[in-house]
């Protein structure tokens, strides 16, 4: 049986958690595209390259997540923050297929936090 969104983005969200990469990107499709303001990332290594990055941004984040369904597809709007830094205006997109992403778009600004 094939996962919904709803569960493969909340597998999504355990795998994140564990930092590694190789396992997150297992929620992804072979040719899946993450699309970002720096460009076009594809398959398993543009998922290794996006979400290490936003990882490396973001470590020991507290996320507050505002995800909305529709069918096969995730507007995820989110703000994070560590120690040193924060994003207020984090948005995603997520097309689901066949129980796993097969497309996403990325974009937050990453600022210092005031201390």
């Amino acid at each position: 049986m094939t996962r919904t969104p709803q569960e493969v983005f909340a597998d999504h969200g355990r795998r994140l958690g564990t930092g590694d990469l190789d396992h997150i990107a297992g929620n992804y499709t072979e040719d899946t595209v993450l699309i970002t303001p720096e460009g076009a990332f594809r398959g398993h290594d543009g998922v290794r390259r996006v979400i290490g990055r936003l990882l490396a941004d973001l470590p020991d984040a507290d996320w507050h997540l505002d995800p909305r369904f529709a069918g096969g597809v995730l507007f995820l709007r989110w703000t994070a923050a560590t120690v040193t830094h924060r994003v207020t205006d984090g948005t995603d997109t997520f097309v689901f297929r066949d129980g796993l992403i097969s497309a996403q778009t990325v974009r937050y600004t990453l600022t210092d936090r005031p201390l």
